[in-house]
């Protein structure tokens, strides 16, 4: 549950930190409006994973998205095109060992 503070209760700051908690956010009024949240490390590494998990769920749509417009590889094609890539990498390194 959150606790709703005025921003001027940050003059006696440790007050206020003690009563940030995970899941348990403190915001800070300015004039009877919202304008600021303390919350605890913990509840901001989980944010960031989930805005991780959106980013990467947002990716995974737009591939199938493609798939469905564009067609979906075999795997025979699929398996020619990383062994060219793998090909290519290999090169490049007997490239840079041949210079180095």
């Amino acid at each position: 549950m959150p606790t709703i503070a005025p921003v001027s209760e940050l003059r006696n700051y440790g007050k206020v930190l003690e009563k940030v908690k995970p899941n348990a956010p403190v915001y800070l009024t300015k004039n009877g409006h919202g304008q600021f949240s303390v919350h605890s490390i913990e509840d901001d590494e989980e944010f960031e994973k989930a805005r991780a998990m959106i980013r990467l769920l947002t990716e995974i749509n737009k591939g199938i998205q493609s798939g469905e417009e564009q067609g979906w590889l075999s795997d025979d094609d699929l398996d020619r095109h990383f062994s060219e890539r793998r090909r290519q990498k290999e090169m490049i390194l007997m490239e840079q060992k041949a210079e180095g």
